[in-house]
């Protein structure tokens, strides 16, 4: 399980391997197993969900596709594909039920951006508004589908990674964007940020390292006060490569990973390791007190901070 959203502390959707998705309307007790029909073999590594009818899919790899349902999963509308076999998309955000962006790693140096208008039912590719080309061996990470957030009013940053990290903010909805330095652990393929999150416009954090050294910390975490303009590290940072963080509230912070699961009480600065599982993807629900991890062998966990 890599994909995971939260919607309320009662409906939650999960996606993973082997055309998986999940979905509970009672915070987790049960589950209904759904597998969309001709998708079976695709790696499902995010998805938005509204509430218990309309969820959006997302696989990595070539073929790319994006899938839809607004009958709780029992069928599935494919409302994109891409055949060019460079393609792997790495994560969507929402502002709002209509609005809508994903993102993809570079095809000839080209960030691959797609975007919605009306709730995910059709696609427009808006890769040319980013104008800078990426550097070589610059994409992005699909561990959560957390490496692009989404603020309401047009706000999204995406976190790119491997020989080179940058983030790229827009505030008008991916019509024009602006680069920020990520001095993020960088310089290999499996290196650089794999998940994001932002509390406020001003407040957010990025967590990641080497995936392949899953327990090494040198340099996996980094905090903003600006809205991604410049990156500070904490004083005290989690505890290995992290692929999934989240806000609980302002002070409280989550986060984990391969390697296991940190928390934060102090905005973020000091971080305490609580458990050696491995898991890919955390999340709160948003306006509840619902806290889930997802991971590997389709383990779904609930974290209750006493």
């Amino acid at each position: 399980m890599r994909g995971l959203n939260i919607v309320s502390d009662h409906v939650m959707w999960v996606s993973g391997s082997n055309g998986t998705v999940g979905k509970t309307t009672n915070g987790g007790l049960n589950w209904l197993w759904i597998k969309p029909k001709g998708y079976d073999k695709l790696d499902f590594r995010d998805i938005e969900a509204f509430n218990d009818k309309e969820a959006i899919i997302v696989n990595a790899g070539s073929p790319a596709y994006v899938l839809k349902t607004i009958d709780g999963g029992e069928t599935w509308t494919e409302t994109y594909k891409n055949l060019d076999t460079a393609i792997f998309l790495d994560g969507l955000g929402f502002w709002d039920k209509n609005n809508g962006i994903i993102f993809g790693d570079p095809i000839k140096n080209k960030m691959q951006l797609l975007k919605t208008a009306d709730a995910g039912k059709t696609w427009v590719d808006i890769s040319d508004h980013l104008k800078l080309p990426l550097a070589d061996g610059e994409a992005g990470f699909a561990a959560s589908g957390t490496t692009v957030k989404t603020l309401p009013g047009g706000k999204v940053w995406i976190a790119s990674g491997g020989m080179v990290s940058n983030i790229y903010y827009s505030s008008d909805y991916g019509e024009t964007w602006q680069i920020f330095k990520c001095p993020i652990w960088q310089g290999e393929n499996s290196t650089g940020p794999f998940s994001m999150d932002f509390y406020d416009a001003k407040n957010g954090i990025v967590v990641g390292g080497n995936y392949v050294k899953d327990k090494e910390n040198t340099n996996n975490i980094l905090l903003t006060n600006n809205g991604g303009k410049t990156w500070q590290k904490p004083t005290t940072p989690v505890f290995g490569y992290r692929s999934g963080v989240t806000f609980i509230n302002k002070k409280t912070l989550v986060a984990t990973g391969t390697s296991g699961t940190d928390i934060s009480t102090d905005y973020g600065q000091n971080w305490k390791h609580i458990s050696d599982k491995s898991f890919n993807a955390v999340q709160k629900s948003p306006k509840g007190n619902l806290i889930v991890l997802a991971g590997e062998k389709g383990s779904i966990f609930q974290l209750e901070i006493k």
